[in-house]
C-alpha cells in the first residue's frame, strides 16, 4: 500500500519518523542499488544494480542480526534517511521492481538523489528545533518546503535534478545556524573545519562550540570528550573513539555517523538518535 502524500511543508514532527528507514516499506534499495567493495566493510565485492547474496525475496536481510559477525559491517553504518521507503512507496506507487523490471534501473538512479534530499530534510528539521537561530526560521521553513515538493517529483526529474546546486542553498542557511548556535558557547572556539584528525589524541577534549564540519576523526580518540553544541556535520567517526562523550547538544550528528563509531553506555547522545546496538 502506497504511503500517503503528505502535505506541503510537513515532516513528522520531533521524531522525524518520516526521515528514517523503515525497511519494511522498502524494497530492499540500497541492498541492490548500490555497490560494495570486499574490505574491512564488506565481506564480498558487489556491483552496483545487483542483488546481495543475502537480500531475500521479501526484501528482508538474511543476516540481519549478525551483519558485524559476518564481515558486514558497513551495512550497519548506512542510513537512507528514509529514501527507500519514500521511492518504493510514494516514487513508484509500491511497485516492486523484482514484479516490475523495468523500473529497476530508474529505482536504483533515484536513490542517491532522493537521500540528499531526505538528508538536507533531516538537517532542516534540526536547525528548525534551534532556539538560537530563530532569526531564521522562516528560512529555514521555506528551505524545507522547497526540499520537501522536491522529494515529491517524479523519476524523470528527480534523476535529472541539480541536487548539488539545492544542497549549496540549504548549506549556506545551516552555515548560518551554525554560527547562532556556537556564537552563545562561552570561550575561543575551536575552527577544525576539514581538518585531518585521524586517529588524533582528543581524549577530554574540551570541544564545545567547536566547528568540525567535515574533519576526518577516523580512529580518534574522543572518549570523554565535551563537544556540546558542535557541529558534526559530515564529520568522519568512523572507528573514533567516543566512550563517555558528551555529545548531546551538537548540532547535525546523523546516525550514520554514531553507527560508524565506537561507544558506550556512559556517551551521551542527542535525544532524536539512538544509542547503536554494537556499543
Amino acid at each position: 500500500m502506497p504511503v500517503p502524500r503528505q502535505p506541503e511543508g510537513t515532516t513528522s514532527g520531533a521524531d522525524r519518523q518520516d526521515l528514517r528507514a523503515d525497511c519494511g516499506n522498502c524494497f530492499g534499495l540500497c541492498c541492490v542499488a548500490l555497490p560494495f567493495a570486499a574490505s574491512a566493510d564488506f565481506a564480498i565485492d558487489k556491483p552496483a544494480g545487483t542483488p546481495c547474496p543475502n537480500l531475500l525475496a521479501d526484501s528482508r536481510c538474511g543476516i540481519h542480526s549478525q551483519l558485524r559477525e559476518k564481515g558486514f559491517s558497513g551495512c550497519t553504518v548506512y542510513e537512507c534517511f528514509g529514501a527507500g521507503q519514500k521511492i518504493s512507496q510514494v516514487t513508484f506507487g509500491g511497485r516492486d521492481w523484482r514484479e516490475h523490471p523495468g523500473t529497476a534501473a530508474q529505482m536504483f538512479a533515484v536513490l542517491p538523489v532522493m537521500r540528499q534530499l531526505h538528508e538536507l530534510c533531516w538537517y532542516l528539521e534540526e536547525a528548525l528545533a534551534q532556539s538560537r537561530a530563530r532569526s531564521i526560521h522562516a528560512e529555514l521553513r521555506a528551505a524545507l518546503r522547497t526540499t520537501e515538493e522536491l522529494t515529491l517529483d517524479g523519476a524523470d526529474e528527480l534523476i535529472g535534478m541539480d541536487v548539488a546546486g539545492h544542497r549549496a542553498e540549504v548549506n549556506g542557511l545551516l552555515l548560518r545556524t551554525s554560527e547562532l548556535v556556537r556564537a552563545d558557547v562561552a570561550g575561543r572556539k575551536k575552527n577544525r573545519r576539514g581538518a585531518d584528525l585521524i586517529g588524533a589524541k582528543l581524549r577530554k577534549a574540551d570541544l564545545r562550540g567547536a566547528n568540525l564540519r567535515g574533519a576526518l576523526l577516523i580512529a580518534a580518540d574522543l572518549s570523554n570528550a565535551d563537544l556540546r553544541s558542535a557541529d558534526l556535520i559530515g564529520a568522519d567517526f568512523r572507528d573514533a573513539d567516543l566512550r563517555g562523550a558528551d555529545l548531546t547538544d551538537c548540532i547535525f550528528l546523523t546516525q550514520s555517523q554514531l553507527n560508524a563509531a565506537k561507544g558506550d553506555a556512559a556517551t551521551r547522545i542527542p535525544a532524536t538518535l539512538a544509542r547503536p546496538v554494537h556499543w
